[in-house]
């Protein structure tokens, strides 16, 4: 499956800037690209604004999407702020060119920036299948809370679509490439660049990693564009059948 990762410098809360950014990188896109993944709250930044910027389901960012998805005939998925029965959530978003659509709700709310407080936490860890590739999505902080992610030999990719701040790089480098080795899983970590609108810089080095933790693309120039890589189901078949770690692992409940 080849896969884009999208780093760019998203505009603070400017929905319509940031949908010219990424249509004008994805211009750019290398042809028969099968999976576009963005930033989280790749429409406005890491907003604690819900009141003002968030979407009922289906909404302008939704429409967005599917119709980035129609036009480049590759899915897209990122995570942008929507408003569900009367709570906010920051929701992770996957619409293919063939309008299968999948949702993932942030699990781990960012304490430390208020998030928890303005935002309802998701309940429903998601396991999805496109290309042939069993899918995973996560959101920014849940990256370090390794039993939500935990590979119960369900899923082959893991994707994080971050805003992780450039003071905390380490720990996105290191984390990643630890998600990938525990879960024998390809990891595709997103992350923004720039300065968003509370003053946090960002660094990018958006990666995707393999599953003995080696790096198959990576940009750490910290700069917008498009970072590009290709997993291959029967090599990571091959990898897992000659070191089964996840056969040994753990059985447990996570409680909602």
């Amino acid at each position: 499956m080849k896969t884009a990762l999208v780093q760019f410098d998203i505009a603070w809360e400017n929905k319509s800037v940031n949908f010219r950014k990424v249509e004008s990188l994805i211009s750019e896109c290398r042809k028969n690209i099968d999976l576009i993944i963005l930033p989280e709250m790749f429409n406005t930044g890491f907003s604690m604004n819900p009141a003002e910027l968030s979407e009922k389901p289906g909404s302008e960012t939704f429409v967005w999407m599917r119709r980035m998805a129609c036009e480049s005939n590759a899915a897209i998925c990122g995570s942008y702020i929507v408003e569900d029965g009367g709570t906010y959530h920051n929701r992770w978003t996957f619409v293919s060119p063939e309008n299968e659509v999948y949702f993932y709700d942030k699990r781990h709310l960012f304490s430390p920036g208020g998030e928890d407080r303005l935002f309802t936490k998701g309940r429903e860890r998601v396991v999805f299948t496109y290309k042939g590739f069993r899918i995973c999505p996560n959101i920014c902080y849940d990256l370090r809370f390794p039993v939500w992610s935990r590979n119960r030999n369900d899923y082959d990719l893991l994707i994080n679509s971050a805003n992780w701040p450039t003071r905390r790089q380490d720990v996105w480098n290191i984390l990643l490439k630890a998600r990938a080795i525990e879960n024998q899983c390809y990891v595709a970590g997103v992350n923004r660049t720039g300065i968003d609108g509370s003053g946090i810089k960002y660094t990018g080095e958006s990666v995707i990693l393999g599953p003995g933790g080696e790096t198959i693309a990576s940009d750490t120039s910290g700069n917008e564009g498009i970072i590009y890589g290709e997993i291959s189901q029967s090599e990571l078949s091959d990898f897992r059948r000659k070191f089964p770690v996840l056969n040994d692992g753990d059985d447990f409940t996570i409680n909602s």
